[in-house]
């Protein structure tokens, strides 16, 4: 056997050529600190997001809750307001029936009957305007069929086609909103209407 200088080792047979041991730099895995930190990022992200979306529907809610509040304020008592729209007419069509020379007659009953009815109407009036409901009459203007109801047409060539030449039935608004159209009767034969400008 010879030593390392004649290339042999110990069993006899010619030694390999040893590499020398060069270190190699120590290659870390992904740092877990950065791992867990991007993830925390993420987490808080999606927690603004989340948080933004609900502030925002909170936002709408608010508004649309308000909405639908002052809606119910004004338009809360359209089924009853109709009911009593009924009463309405039926004391207007109690001072129509009576007749024009019984209306001048001296009868101090019937007068006082007379003037009974038409203070209630005016108060009956005047509770339904102070709940914003208004009562429209539309003689003379055009026809519009978001507020008139068309009963027929008349004839009556001294006004516009188109125009209401009669009304039957008065209407009533509440707020912005028709409670009942009015009931009308709509000129044929007239002159065109002017073209608005």
């Amino acid at each position: 056997m010879t030593d390392s200088d004649g290339k042999t080792d110990k069993s006899g047979e010619p030694a390999a050529e040893v590499e020398p041991v060069v270190s190699k730099p120590y290659v870390m895995p992904d740092d877990p600190e950065d791992d867990a930190l991007d993830a925390l990022n993420k987490q808080l992200a999606e927690a603004k997001d989340r948080t933004l979306r609900t502030l925002a529907e909170m936002e709408n809610l608010r508004k649309r809750t308000a909405r639908e509040v002052s809606d119910a304020r004004t338009y809360g008592i359209s089924g009853f307001a109709r009911d009593v729209l009924e009463i309405a007419d039926n004391l207007q069509r109690a001072l129509d029936a009576v007749p024009a020379d019984a209306r001048a007659a001296p009868d101090p009953g019937l007068k006082a009957l007379i003037e009974g009815v038409e203070l209630t109407e005016r108060s009956l009036h005047n509770a339904l305007e102070k709940h914003g409901v208004k009562k429209f009459d539309p003689a003379g203007e055009k026809f519009d069929p978001n507020v008139h109801q068309a009963m027929y047409e008349v004839p009556d060539p001294s006004v516009p086609v188109g125009t209401v030449a009669q009304v039957i039935q008065a209407g009533y608004m509440i707020g912005e909103r028709v409670l009942r159209p009015a009931l009308v009767g709509v000129a044929k034969g007239g002159a065109k209407a002017a073209a608005p400008e």
